[in-house]
Order: C-alpha cells, then structure tokens, then sequence
C-alpha cells in the first residue's frame, strides 16, 4: 500500500459530543454500562444496587440460568422486516421489555423516576414505579405519558394499602403489581455491613465514600432531600434514616389468598401478582380473577436459594395456559436473554439493576442507551433466529431451544 493510500485511512477527526455522550458510546453491553457507573458511585451505593440475600446464590443462579440455553435457529426464513412490537394486556410495546420497579431510585441520580419513565416513554415500554419510589405517585403521572405501572406492597395498615390503590387508579396507573415476596425483608449482608440507610447518614464509612466520589455527593446535596415519595406520614422513621428492617417492618406478613381477593375487589384495572410464583399458585391466582403473573425472586434479594424465574416460565405456562399474562426478570442482561424468556413462554421481560446502572452511568441518555441496546440485541437476536416478529418466536419457542425443560406445546404455523 502507498503512503498516500495509507494516510487516507487515518482518521484525526475529534469525537463529536460531550465527555458523557463520548463515554455511553463506548457501552457496547449492559456489563459496560455497570462498569461506568461502578466508576461514579460510592461503593455504598453500588452495593445497593449490586447485592442480593444472604450468600447470594439467587443473585448468582438468576443469570446462569438464562446463561444455559442455547438455540437452534430456524434458516431459509425472511427475516428482513423484523418486527419487536408485541401486544401485552391491551396495549401494544415497541418490544417485549419493561422497567421493573425498584426503590431509592433518586439515589442513583437526581433524575430518578420521572427520567426512568421518560425514556421507557420514549422507547414505547411500560415502567412499573415501585410503593418504595423516591418520586410521588401523582408526580410520576405528570411526566409525559406512557404505560405506567405501579408496584404494591401490602401494609399491616389496610387503609394504607387501600389509599394506595385509589391514589394509584386515580393518576391513571393501568396495571398494579402486587408483591408477595415481601412478607418479611430479605437479609441483605452488603446492606448491614455498609450501614445503608435512606437518607444517607454520616459515619466513618460514608464520609470515607464522600471523599472518594466528590461530584456524586455534590448532585445529590444539591438535589431535593430523598424520602419514600408515596409514604408521607406513615412508616416509622426511628431517628436515624430508613432501612430495610424498619420499612419491612411495615409490611403485612398475615396478607393471604382470601387479602388477595379484598385487594382484587378494589383494583379496576390489570391486576399481577410479582414474586416467584409456581405453577400451582399461579393456577390459584388465575381462579381469583388476577390477570398474570409477574415471575421474580427480587433480583435475589429476598430469599436466597429460591429458583430463577427463567427455570418457572415453562411450568407456569404449562400450567396456566395461553390466555394469562406472563413477565419475568431477575437475571436479564441481554437481547438474547428476552429472546429465551418467550421462547420459554413469557410474554414480557423486565430488566431492573441494569436501568440502575444506565442512570447512574449517564442519566436519562443513558436509560435511553440501555433501551436502544437491548432492543436492538433482541432484534438481532429473532433475525438470527429465523423469526420475523414476536408471536413468531412465541410459537416456535421450544423448537429454538435446546436443553428446555418442561417445554410447552408448539402452536402451528409458526413463520
């Protein structure tokens, strides 16, 4: 090759952006995108979002599980158009990809919720804002409109509860998700050893965190103070801040099937329950009027040692049939991973840690980095599976599987 030829190739064009533009460019994976953010938060606060239950076996399993399989993918299909869009009780997704609750989420950043809910608006997904939000029910509802959810925990304060169905039905909340995984809170070691508490307190070991990551600590004492948005005047502050003991405390461990049924009465819209759901309670939930299930074992941070959601899709649908929602999360770092959860029979996969690392690693950008890049794998992903659109990959999903266990009936005329 001549020089002159040579020459032609180097480019000395400078990136175009800003510094944080040029660094979400350069996440090319969600593990990319937790490596930013390790980068900008306390090891406190990264704990929170990264730690689970106990020796975190679930935390662990709930990737690996998804991990396992491998496909085999249908050839000679048109696959030129794929198409990501899905229906998903009576409202159609750009994909089959939501945002899962979770709480402290202004803690990530001072954006929070509301810069959740704007790119999972922008993306076309459904966002499900969790009762421990540190963003108001109603605050959440004047954010540009999109598919809002609302997760609930069950308080030993019936009225509580009650007044958090209506608030919720009355900022327009299409569908309520009822945790019942929650009865007491799980035992979250990297919590206890680092002391977390919301607000954050002042110790030793925090002020050591304030030191090593100065611009965090500037935004966040800048910003509004954090509190449980949805909670004003209820759950028992102690004096120092709350923490996963005296919130869970709160919580209504006597809630049984005949509270579901109180709850079901008075909830007009779609109605999930979320938690690790077998298929024999999924069966009994359906018989009490409840519209799906939403597969979870907290991302690990409850009980440790419980089954991954993935490896409960199968059986449940087995068991439920086609005609009941199922969504599933916990372990989900990937297109691919979307990809074997409706292969399996969910109809919807949410994603939580990973928006919480995006946020941290670049705001609102970066929750729209995270959901132009899952969308995209898992549109790779059909393309290269041989499927043209979702329902395809539904009813072909045991065929593109291997190693399935429990696999469900295949449907015929898959594309």
């Amino acid at each position: 090759m001549k020089l002159s030829s040579a020459l032609d190739l180097v480019s000395f064009t400078l990136p175009a952006g800003s510094a944080a533009e040029r660094a979400l460019a350069r996440c090319h994976t969600v593990e990319d995108l937790r490596r930013l953010a390790a980068r900008r938060l306390p090891r406190t606060v990264m704990d929170y979002i990264d730690g689970g239950a106990d020796a975190e076996l679930s935390l662990a399993g709930n990737t690996e599980a998804f991990a396992r399989y491998r496909f085999t993918p249908a050839v000679l299909a048109d696959v030129s158009a794929p198409d990501t869009a899905t229906d998903f009780l009576g409202r159609t997704a750009a994909a089959p990809l939501g945002f899962a609750p979770t709480g402290f989420t202004r803690m990530i950043n001072p954006d929070g919720e509301p810069a959740v809910a704007r790119s999972a608006a922008a993306a076309g997904l459904p966002y499900v804002l969790s009762t421990m939000a540190t963003t108001s029910l109603e605050d959440l509802a004047a954010q540009p409109a999109g598919d809002r959810w609302f997760q609930l925990y069950a308080w030993k304060d019936r009225a509580r509860t009650l007044d958090l169905i209506r608030r919720a039905a009355d900022a327009g909340y299409r569908v309520l998700e009822l945790a019942v995984d929650t009865a007491v809170p799980g035992n979250r070691l990297r919590d206890v050893r680092s002391g977390f508490t919301i607000p954050p307190r002042l110790t030793a070991s925090s002020l050591l965190d304030i030191g090593s990551k100065p611009g965090y600590w500037t935004k966040l004492l800048r910003a509004p103070d954090l509190e449980f948005a949805n909670l004003s005047g209820g759950a028992a502050d102690c004096g120092h801040g709350y923490t996963i003991e005296n919130i869970g405390a709160q919580f209504n461990p006597a809630l049984d099937w005949a509270g579901l049924a109180g709850l079901r009465a008075a909830w007009p819209g779609k109605l999930l329950l979320k938690g690790p759901v077998g298929p024999a309670d999924a069966v009994r939930a359906r018989d009490f009027g409840v519209d799906g299930v939403h597969l979870s074992n907290h991302g690990g941070r409850q009980l440790d040692r419980t089954v991954a959601p993935a490896d409960l899709i199968a059986p449940v649908r087995q068991a439920v049939g086609e005609d009941f929602a199922v969504v599933v999360d916990s372990g989900i770092r990937h297109g691919a991973d979307i990809a074997v959860a409706l292969a399996l029979g969910a109809d919807l996969a949410m994603v939580g840690r990973p928006y919480l690392w995006a946020l941290a690693a670049g705001g609102e950008a970066g929750v729209g980095h995270l959901a132009d890049l899952l969308v995209s794998q898992f549109r790779r992903t059909m393309a290269l599976l041989g499927v043209a659109g979702v329902a395809g990959l539904r009813r072909a999903g045991p065929q593109l599987l291997a190693g399935t266990p429990n696999p469900v009936p295949v449907l015929e005329g898959t594309p």
